[in-house]
């Protein structure tokens, strides 16, 4: 069984997956502060809810953001499942030709995701993860990332709206059912999330124009997928959006735990 965690800003997923398929997926808080027993509390409450043992785990692979977190949570999976992780860095093989400036810079998320859109939709794609931050990434059809868009994050739009604005209050992210708003709450609102899926809109169309343009592919093939913990509110009312994976992160782990299987065969 292959353990899959993906970590992210705000939170951590994790995954089984027996083979076939991800049978159990949990999400946890990202909290640099927990200690390997709170993170093993965590794994034995999981595993013996789902009816499963820590020891049925034979692998597990990990991406993050957080290097902050790393030491700890790598430490945790050793003692409690007595397996070294195989990381998502650099040096890991995904197949992926990395065409920015710096490809040590490409985190580990969006690399997997592509692999993941790549492998799962069959061309060219625009990943867009709605996370902390909201990155588009792209991959052409012949599996080279041109580049990536790094934006805000839709809830640190509205946190930041809250805590900079002296009488602007904490609204709950959800689109009115008007564009102009009757109250500060839903003038609010409809500010963040029509001006987010504004924001999408032009992004996908840019980007879509220069992937056609300066890599020669076809407009009309490049598919836009969106993942990510917040993508729910705005993902479901974008017209740019071809699919909504939640599945893409941990199914692209699976996909990069495959191509490097080799190198954790009797690693414990």
């Amino acid at each position: 069984m292959l353990l899959a965690i993906d970590v992210g800003n705000t939170n951590i997923v994790m995954g089984v997956h027996n083979g076939e398929k991800y049978t159990n997926v949990w999400r946890l808080t990202t909290n640099k502060e927990r200690t390997p027993e709170e993170f093993g509390v965590f794994y034995i409450n999981m595993f013996n809810a789902a009816g499963l043992k820590l020891s049925d785990v034979d692998a597990i692979i990990l991406s993050s953001v957080v290097p902050g977190i790393m030491y700890t949570l790598t430490n945790s999976l050793e003692k409690y499942f007595n397996r070294t992780p195989l990381l998502v860095e650099q040096g890991i093989k995904t197949g992926l030709n990395i065409k920015i400036d710096n490809p040590r810079e490409l985190g580990a998320d969006i690399i997997v995701n592509l692999v993941s859109a790549y492998e799962t939709y069959k061309g060219p794609a625009i990943v867009i993860d709605f996370g902390t931050a909201t990155t588009f990434s792209c991959v052409t059809d012949n599996f080279e990332c041109p580049g990536v868009v790094i934006c805000s994050g839709v809830s640190l739009t509205a946190e930041a709206l809250y805590k900079r604005a002296a009488k602007l209050p904490n609204v709950d992210i959800i689109k009115p059912a008007k564009v102009i708003g009757k109250n500060t709450i839903t003038s609010m609102q409809s500010g963040i999330v029509n001006g987010y899926l504004g924001l999408i809109a032009g992004i996908v169309k840019d980007m879509k124009k220069e992937l056609a343009e300066d890599y020669n592919q076809n407009y009309e093939d490049i598919k836009v997928i969106a993942t990510g913990g917040l993508l729910s509110i705005i993902a479901k009312n974008s017209d740019q959006i071809d699919y909504i994976d939640s599945m893409l992160t941990l199914n692209g782990l699976k996909l990069v735990y495959d191509k490097n299987k080799s190198k954790t065969e009797g690693k414990a």
